[in-house]
Order: C-alpha cells, then structure tokens, then sequence
C-alpha cells in the first residue's frame, strides 16, 4: 500500500474513531484515538427560507437551463396540468411506444400516488400501477408512455430533484426506464442548498436515492448534446404551490 493511501485511511479510521493498524496520523498500532473533528466550513444553508419566492424563482431558472419544462400550477390546477400533459402524448409528433393514436396512451404511476392527481385523465388512458411487491419489467415499462411522480426535495442551486423511492415516488426503475417523466414537486419541499437536502434525506438514510437535473443527457467527443441516454428524454416539472 502506497504510504499517501496509508495516511488517507489513517486519517479517516481516526476521524472515525476506529482502532487498529494505522488508525492515527502518527501511525500508532493498537491504540484507540479520540476522533479527529470533521471540518465543516461549507455553508450549512441558504439566506432564503424553505419554499420562498427566491428559491422557487432559482429553481424555476436552473430547471429551464437544463431543458426542463416547468409548469408552476395552483394545488387545484394540478389535475387538469397533469391530464393536458398526457393528451399531448396521443399527438401525431409524438413518436414514443404507447402513445400511437391506434392504441390507448399508457402511465405508469408508483401505487402510493395521490388519486387526486389523475382524476382529470381521460377515460382512454391507461393508468398502470408499479410497485415493489408487483414490479412491472423493464420491457413493460418501455412500452408506457410517460410515468408521473411525486419527489421528496428539490435543491435551488443545483436545479436538482430527489426522489426516495417511498411510495408516491415508486421504484428507480419507473423513473428512469419511461420516456417522458411528470414529476410533482410542492413549494414547500424546494431547498436552496445541498447541504439542506443532504440533511432532509439522511432522516432515512435506508431509502434508494434518484437525483434529478433536467432530462437525460450527454455529450459525445464533439461537444454534441444527446437526449434520452440513459433515462427519460422529457422532463415536465409541476410545481404546486
């Protein structure tokens, strides 16, 4: 082992407290050092409070920058968003499986999702419920046309949102398999800083993490930007409140 890797691992078995061969900076076997204190210099939180105009207007900007579509809708208006989202699927531009006008447009939602949500769809489409006692396969969510989600937190500064995988948020796999992604984010839960969300989220630190910024994406060598790579091509953003 090189003597720098010696002295990283040294350094974080000390910060942590840990006993045994190169546990101290000075390289003490056997001894049981009092942890180092962690230095946490970074800014703990932003200057502008959970879910106000500020971080809502940040978030909003950076979504936008990453190509994201962001609808900012009233609480009751959120129904209607969602089933005017889902008729643009049916549309003759739209060239994703399951949403040819010969067949019925297919959602997939996580089991937990608010009813309310969907109450406006039309009766021709085709509500399809995953979850982890019932998982759909990967083929059958290929074949739906978007999925609609709600999140757990969303980060100003970065323009990120994270979901957690509880049960209005489903599986990983229902958000990154489906071409089009509706996802619901309340006022409430957008955060300015990483560190507000990392706190937030290590209240369970059990649960699966999904962080989102804008729809899928990478660059080839020549700088040119492909869509839709390794998750959902379109990324609609309702933010309530």
């Amino acid at each position: 082992m090189s003597g720098a890797r010696t002295e990283v691992l040294a350094r974080v078995r000390a910060a942590l407290g840990q006993t045994g061969s190169g546990t101290t900076p000075s390289g003490k076997v056997g001894t049981a050092p009092h942890p180092e204190p962690v230095p946490r210099a970074y800014r703990a939180a932003g200057e502008h409070a959970v879910g106000s105009p500020e971080v809502l207007e940040q978030l909003v900007d950076r979504l936008v920058d990453y190509k994201a579509h962001v609808h900012q809708v009233a609480t009751d208006a959120l129904p209607a968003t969602v089933a005017a989202l889902v008729a643009e699927l049916s549309g003759p531009a739209r060239d994703v499986p399951g949403a040819r006008p010969d067949r019925p447009v297919r959602v997939v939602v996580p089991d937990g999702l608010d009813d309310a949500w969907l109450a406006a769809l039309p009766a021709d489409v085709d509500v399809v419920r995953d979850s982890r006692e019932r998982p759909l396969a990967a083929t059958e969510l290929d074949a739906v046309a978007a999925v609609v989600t709600a999140a757990r937190v969303a980060i100003s500064e970065t323009g990120t949102i994270v979901l957690d995988g509880e049960p209005d948020q489903g599986r990983r796999a229902i958000s990154l398999v489906p071409d089009v992604h509706l996802c619901v984010v309340r006022a409430d839960q957008v955060v300015q800083t990483v560190p507000e969300a990392v706190r937030l989220l290590g209240e369970h630190p059990d649960r699966p993490l999904t962080w989102i910024s804008g729809p899928s994406a990478t660059s080839d060598i020549e700088l040119d930007r492909v869509e839709g790579v390794h998750g959902p091509r379109t990324l609609h953003v309702l933010l309530v409140g």
